[in-house]
């Protein structure tokens, strides 16, 4: 993990998209996690090349690392890729 990427804001980030944006997270296992019958998902941790989620299928706890398209600068660029990354699941889910 870069240092653009402490266990702060990992932290921050994920505590932000699961209480505010779970619907994103769910949709993130789902579109790019490859998790189409999540019905919860959770983000653990985000890092400079991806994230890792836990998604819930049939009562279950499946693990799933989705790795972002290039390595991420810092926490402004995180969080501009992953609201890109919940438009196109967005669209992909129409």
């Amino acid at each position: 993990m870069s240092n653009n990427f402490s266990a702060e804001i990992s932290s921050r980030i994920c505590n932000h998209m699961n209480e505010d944006h779970s619907d994103a997270v769910v949709l993130y296992a789902k579109t790019f996690g490859g998790i189409t019958d999540a019905i919860a998902a959770k983000m653990l941790s985000i890092d400079a090349q991806g994230m890792d989620l836990t998604a819930q299928v049939n009562g279950e706890n499946v693990p799933v690392r989705i790795k972002f398209d290039r390595v991420l600068a810092d926490s402004e660029d995180a969080h501009q890729t992953l609201i890109a990354m919940v438009k196109q699941a967005r669209l992909k889910s129409k």
